[in-house]
């Protein structure tokens, strides 16, 4: 699978090694009393399905099975080497009723050999009725984590829908796996409103690090252990939420943090979720405390702050807003600076409601296709009004270990034969930009404060060079990129088209929050029937509020949908506006992956170079299209 690494200032290596870091710090002592926990009808971490199962054995069902042998029960058994196996139908199912109401947080499936290939994973209140969660187009087996996360999933019953099998026997399952917990009543004693209630983040670093744990009610007892959490990424501006579901009386606010905790916050109450009032901050002693407490990694612990509020606040939602966050000795004499990390968030007092639930996600937008955008590069030279050129030291910096800068030059930017031709320079020291000297000059050009748009079918017809190194992209990027609070790859990163230097292939990917860089969501696709990279073709990405469709002549090479992404790997950043940008960049990252060249630079060997300086490698676009539903 391809990758694409940032195209923004930003550093990749030091945001990786946070994520290390901050998956695997030691959480510090408390630095107050815990306040006293209920009694929880059933632990945190507990298997509900198999716990529902051994009190019963009727509370599990299928549609059939193979064998006596290989019967429902035996996914609900905490038996790893045992299994069910459905009969040999494509709509088998297999259900457990968990015997009470519970928000679900998590499905695990272990699949044995006979795996399905097209699935769904589905909640019901009565049995009867049933919302599906997950849904599996493209099944490869394993072990399948489908986190709930940000849609509502409360209910009695769970079940597993067959609609394809990838192999001609059953749907054969290890183990079938719910966790989550009853949501917290209404109440008029003193308790903890916000257990197994909805909460919400601006960000979050991936599926397994989502905001819906901070209300689970787990926490290692040592504030050390890495327990569920929800874990911010690399910002200070950084907040979480929970919605008590009616307005509550609130006295006290636990926060158990794990060792990236926060130097300075604010606790805010809202009744709509969106005017917050400011209820507790920490003094400025209390800060510089926690200011001065900077040890490495492996070092650090967590936190407890108990939070008796000066005087009871009323609110329906809570809110911890990241001021400063915690810094890290790593190594001498540098600090380093991780996301925040917090296992618990609990808020004490009365009222509240078990009603209250994640609002629908957005749904396919209506309307008919209508070209918004469209160039064909016929005019005497690029129309500057739909593009910008972008220029390295200017508009952006050096990235991804690329060996060329990007200049405003015919040279290197131009219209040619109703085509656009981005061409490829060399000449060795020749080029000051941005504080370093390049041997190469290449050109990009984007749509940003053009044409920025959300959603549509967006689509280009090119021709690209053949050769180790050689690095085009047709692609969208987050026109919030470069603001401070955001960056890369909290913005999305959309990959329609990128190839390095292959002739018979090129790739797709979607990088975010848990998916960017070598583990983005991508797809490589090879041209059909002997095509090649240097021949015309149309390459594009149909980009709508639950999907990512991308096509090369019409034919789709990778589907991602909004329900997949969140379920298994992170945040969906593609709800806001994106731009097209056209490149052709030389060596880095994504070549050098491939084609292992380390000299004369990194990804690009001698026989690319002198293809360059020879003149001709370059990459034309005869149109390109934006169309958006109206």
């Amino acid at each position: 699978m391809s990758s694409r690494t940032p195209r923004t200032p930003r550093t990749l290596l030091t945001a990786l090694a946070a994520l290390t870091l901050l998956s695997t710090a030691p959480a510090v002592p408390a630095l107050a009393a815990p306040a006293p926990r209920p009694a929880a009808a059933a632990a945190w971490d507990t298997d509900r399905a198999g716990a529902a199962y051994a009190a019963n054995p009727a509370a599990v069902t299928a549609s059939g099975s193979e064998n006596a042998g290989l019967a429902a029960g035996a996914a609900f058994d905490g038996n790893g080497s045992t299994r069910w196996s459905s009969d040999f139908a494509d709509d088998a199912w297999i259900r457990v009723d968990l015997g009470s109401t519970i928000r679900v947080d998590r499905v695990v499936l272990d699949w044995e050999a006979a795996y399905g290939k097209k699935y769904v994973l589905e909640v019901s209140k009565n049995g009867t009725d049933w919302t599906p969660f997950y849904t599996e187009t493209d099944g490869t087996g394993g072990t399948v984590t489908a986190h709930t996360y940000p849609q509502e999933a409360t209910g009695r019953y769970v079940r597993m829908r067959g609609v394809q099998r990838a192999t001609p026997y059953g749907y054969s399952l290890y183990s079938f796996r719910v966790y989550g917990g009853e949501p917290a009543p209404a109440s008029t004693t003193r308790t903890n409103l916000a257990l197994h209630h909805p909460a919400y983040a601006n960000y979050y670093q991936h599926a397994g690090n989502s905001p819906a744990f901070v209300t689970d009610g787990g926490l290692p007892a040592n504030l050390k252990d890495d327990a569920t959490r929800w874990s911010s990424d690399w910002n200070a501006d950084r907040w979480v939420a929970v919605d008590l579901g009616a307005t509550s009386t609130i006295d006290t606010v636990d926060l158990y943090w794990e060792a990236a905790y926060a130097v300075d916050y604010e606790l805010q109450v809202s009744d709509d979720n969106r005017t917050w009032r400011t209820v507790y901050r920490p003094s400025a002693s209390e800060v510089a405390a926690r200011r001065a407490n900077v040890k490495s990694p492996a070092e650090a612990t967590g936190v407890h702050d108990s939070i008796r509020l000066p005087q009871p606040a009323q609110g329906r939602y809570v809110r911890m807003l990241g001021k400063e966050r915690r810094s890290f000795y790593n190594p001498a004499p540098a600090t380093a600076q991780f996301g925040y990390s917090l296992y618990e968030f609990q808020v004490w007092g009365t009222g509240g409601s078990a009603s209250a639930a994640y609002p629908p996600l957005p749904g396919e937008q209506q309307g008919t296709y209508q070209t918004t955008f469209f160039d064909d590069f016929t005019g005497a030279g690029l129309d500057r009004s739909k593009w910008r050129v972008v220029r390295t030291g200017t508009e952006m910096g050096p990235v991804n270990g690329e060996a060329q800068a990007y200049v405003d030059s015919p040279d290197t930017v131009r219209t040619e034969n109703g085509n656009l031709v981005l061409r490829a320079k060399h000449c060795k020291g020749c080029t000051q930009a941005g504080g370093g000297t390049y041997d190469f000059t290449s050109g990009r050009i984007d749509t940003h404060t053009r044409f920025d748009f959300t959603y549509g079918r967006v689509s280009a017809r090119m021709k690209l060079p053949v050769g180790d190194g050689f690095w085009p992209a047709f692609w969208l990027l987050g026109s919030d990129v470069d603001h401070p609070s955001v960056s890369w790859p909290s913005s999305g990163e959309t990959d329609i088209m990128e190839n390095v230097g292959y002739a018979d292939w090129t790739s797709s990917a979607l990088h975010g929050p848990g998916y960017s860089a070598d583990g983005n969501i991508g797809a490589r696709q090879t041209y059909p029937n002997g095509g090649r990279a240097d021949q015309w073709h149309t390459y594009a990405v149909e980009w709508t509020p639950t999907a990512m469709r991308f096509y090369v002549d019409d034919r789709l090479v990778q589907e991602t949908t909004r329900n997949k992404l969140e379920s298994t790997r992170g945040q969906w950043v593609f709800g806001h506006d994106q731009y097209v940008i056209l490149n052709l960049a030389l060596g880095g990252a994504y070549p050098a992956g491939w084609n292992k060249v380390t000299s004369p630079y990194w990804g690009l060997p001698q026989s690319s170079v002198d293809r360059i300086a020879g003149g001709g490698v370059q990459a034309e676009v005869d149109w390109v299209r934006v169309e958006q539903k109206r």
